[in-house]
């Protein structure tokens, strides 16, 4: 089904008069200056208008010209003190970043797509053609930049769309979506965003022509997937992305998360309702981009590690290992960075039933330290990611849950200021060990270090240094070392 709106109105209401005084404003009245010198009809187009009727927050601003858009960026770069202005040839736009904000410089055009190419063929055209090949009519809204009223310019309508809530194309949408297939995934983007639902002939569109988004490259399709991830209520998007079919084409493996198996009268939850549920209740707490992607990564080897046991039911052990391997090789395939924002959804997906695991049994400073040892810096987000996974329908089972959370925070508060674990650093180096026995490197100075670890997790010895040495000591007598004359 189409994306709904969470609430009986958009999220966004449109409004006029907050297009008031928008061509004083210093850069815009730059442009329009250098325009008017250079004999150029120019306006401003797509985003900028919408989101400034929304009331939302832009610093992009997109300018059309009849006439050469390059041309025109750099004079407007000149008249702005010799600013840097980033050509882009193949498509005739140029940009500018002055103040916080991105000018981009584009001229009047046309394009086209032949079937087997995500690249358009770019053209010169009229103002109507610039108009013809907008994506949604929210974002073929136009001020004219020298016309003598505020002059808004809606040739499709576009703005009774933003006061129903609805995404719809200019032009007929198999069309649209035929000329450039991410624009399937733009629709979906925006109504996500927006809390604006996709006109439902759009959506059958792209049900038809989701084979399409194949052609497209995976950053532009990772791109547009952050944004929805980033939105207010992800889960929608999702939805949408999911009803539609795209989803199984860009994301198999959450695909495989969909459905309930019923054995002998049990069955397991849906996982990838589950999921999306997770996703939500993390975005109320964060923002942050990766910290989302764990939470839809959690779970992502359930399929993979279910198994029916008589006596017991579902179990899907070991799926947070499987899954932490899995991450690399999504974020590979996805285009994700594959540096340490990768390897911090690694570590949240591998340790996220670790906390939750303390709640059902007696808790120990052991396991409390090796949890503050194991999560370290992410200790914080692992506990928003643990929380976000409370999903039952039953209140009072989320509410004894959370309270079981609260006494592990304590616990875990209480641990480290005394064993100070999160900010743990091995009291004895290795060239120290070497040093006192005289040795050279070798398996001996791993076993030492590994064995002061692990007493110090287990609190058989204080983290401290003297504690350290001794158990050092010790130890090295076992291993048949002896101290050197000077130690």
């Amino acid at each position: 089904m189409p994306v709904k709106n969470t609430t009986s109105h958009p999220k966004f209401q449109p409004d006029l008069s907050r297009l008031e005084g928008i061509r004083e404003e210093p850069l815009v009245r730059v442009v329009s200056e250098v325009s008017r010198e250079l004999g150029l009809e120019t306006y401003i187009i797509g985003g900028y208008v919408r989101d400034r009727l929304l009331g939302r927050e832009v610093k992009d601003i997109d300018f059309v010209t009849l006439g050469g858009g390059i041309q025109l960026a750099r004079a407007v770069g000149k008249a702005l003190g010799d600013k840097p202005v980033h050509v882009f040839k193949r498509f005739g736009t140029a940009m500018i970043k002055e103040k916080g904000f991105e000018l981009e410089f584009v001229g009047t055009r046309k394009e086209s797509y032949r079937s087997d190419s995500r690249k358009p063929i770019v053209e010169d055209g009229s103002f109507q053609d610039d108009l013809d090949r907008r994506d949604f009519t929210i974002n073929a809204l136009a001020i004219p930049l020298h016309a003598a009223e505020t002059g808004l310019l809606d040739p499709f309508g576009g703005m009774a769309d933003l006061e129903s809530g609805v995404i719809r194309t200019p032009k007929a949408p198999e069309q649209t979506y035929a000329d450039d297939p991410l624009r399937m995934m733009r629709a979906v983007r925006f109504a996500t965003q927006l809390g604006f639902r996709v006109e439902e002939e759009s959506f059958a569109a792209i049900r038809s022509q989701k084979e399409r988004i194949r052609i497209v490259s995976q950053e532009r399709i990772t791109d547009e997937l952050n944004k929805i991830i980033s939105a207010p209520v992800p889960s929608s998007g999702f939805k949408a992305l999911e009803s539609t079919g795209i989803l199984g084409i860009i994301f198999p493996e959450m695909i495989q998360l969909k459905g309930i198996e019923k054995r002998k009268g049990i069955a397991h939850k849906d996982n990838f309702y589950h999921t999306l549920q997770v996703l939500d209740n993390i975005s109320v707490q964060t923002d942050e981009l990766y910290l989302r992607w764990a939470a839809i990564l959690h779970d992502i080897a359930k399929p993979a590690t279910k198994r029916f046991q008589e006596g017991t039911g579902w179990t899907f052990h070991g799926h947070e290992d499987r899954g932490a391997r899995m991450v690399p090789k999504i974020f590979q395939r996805m285009k994700l960075p594959m540096d340490h924002k990768m390897k911090y959804v690694q570590k949240l997906v591998r340790l996220h039933l670790r906390p939750i695991a303390l709640t059902k049994e007696e808790i120990t400073d052991s396991a409390i330290r090796r949890l503050l040892f194991d999560a370290g810096d992410e200790l914080e987000d692992l506990m928003i990611l643990c929380r976000a996974d409370i999903t039952s329908k039953n209140d009072r089972k989320v509410q004894r849950y959370l309270k079981n959370y609260d006494l592990v925070i304590k616990k875990l508060e209480e641990v480290e200021e005394k064993d100070r674990i999160r900010s743990w650093q091995p009291p004895i180096s290795g060239e120290e060990i070497m040093s006192t026995f005289g040795i050279g490197p070798g398996r001996n100075i791993g076993i030492i270090k590994n064995s002061i670890k692990e007493a110090i997790l287990d609190g058989d010895i204080p983290n401290d240094y003297e504690s350290a040495k001794e158990h050092m000591l010790a130890l090295g007598r076992e291993l048949g070392l002896e101290p050197t004359a000077h130690t």
